[in-house]
């Protein structure tokens, strides 16, 4: 079994390029795949390896500047969920676009995955969904507005469009795993919403914790690695991905004649050129080739 590790924390390093190169090299020592960003403003990421692995960058990530009480999500699959490891360096670990938004300043109430409900449900509440469109597509929860945005880089312009529907409302906010409402809560604070709050450890915190006779969360949850979307108790749910788009689709989507394999699906057959589908299809060919010579699993 391969353990899942989904983290993040906001905290200040002066220079991320000087954290990059031990914590690269403990990944690839223990054997750990997946992908971390650092910034100035802290670390993010999700990650798969053993137990003994994850336990030791995990170990290394708490002893950094401001991490010691670093919180994580964990989850397990029986196949990697990862190929390959990547540590980045980026100027944001979740990128608004925002420069001044700084969640080490103030976010809004954290509200537990047992009290969630009772929250959203109230009539003076709305309840915003921050992900992106393709995310929401295939599950929030009940009663959420979607804003449609591509990128979270979208949202501060969707709020100023439509915050005069929340005049005299609270508004509840959530994610996958919290680091985007991070963000969010302390922008609409710094906008002048005063009732703010956030699902504390976003989505999978609430579905691994919250039975599912008892939950109002709708579908699946799309999640960054090779599992594509979860569901309730954190079990693998039926997508996957399509490498044109990377979008999640369902098993049956397969069979409709705008798939196909690497190329497209019907999310993005008619977003890519005919020369991008020659590359893809090249790509893909490329990869099979790849599999048949046993260099990849």
């Amino acid at each position: 079994m391969y353990t899942i590790a989904a983290l993040y924390q906001f905290t200040r390093f002066p220079d991320p390029a000087a954290i990059k190169p031990a914590l690269l090299e403990l990944c690839n020592a223990q054997d750990v795949k997946g992908s971390l960003l650092l910034a100035q403003e802290g670390i993010n990421g999700t990650i798969a390896g053993p137990r003994a692995g994850i336990d030791a960058v995990l170990a290394h990530i708490k002893s950094l500047p401001g991490c010691a009480g670093l919180e994580w999500k964990e989850a397990s699959s029986d196949h990697p969920p990862f190929g390959k490891m990547k540590v980045r360096l980026k100027k944001e670990i979740v990128t608004m676009g925002q420069p001044d938004v700084d969640p080490r300043a103030s976010v809004g109430h954290y509200i537990e995955p047992a009290d969630w409900n009772d929250l959203i449900r109230a009539e003076d509440v709305v309840v915003i969904d921050t992900r992106n469109d393709y995310e929401v597509a295939i599950g929030t929860f009940e009663g959420a507005i979607d804003p449609k945005t591509q990128s979270f880089g979208e949202f501060p312009a969707w709020w100023a469009e439509n915050k005069d529907r929340f005049h005299n409302k609270r508004v509840a906010m959530f994610c996958t795993g919290g680091i985007r409402c991070e963000k969010s809560t302390n922008y609409l604070l710094s906008q002048g919403v005063e009732d703010v709050y956030h699902l504390k450890g976003g989505i999978l915190r609430y579905l691994e914790e919250m039975p599912a006779e008892e939950s109002t969360w709708q579908g699946e949850c799309f999640v960054f690695d090779n599992r594509v979307s979860v569901g309730h108790g954190l079990k693998e749910g039926p997508h996957e991905l399509c490498h044109g788009c990377r979008r999640p689709i369902l098993p049956e989507d397969k069979a409709r004649p705008e798939f196909e394999a690497g190329v497209s699906c019907h999310n993005c057959v008619d977003e890519t050129s005919e020369s991008d589908k020659i590359r893809f299809r090249e790509r893909q060919k490329q990869i099979h080739l790849a599999r048949e010579r046993g260099e990849l699993a």
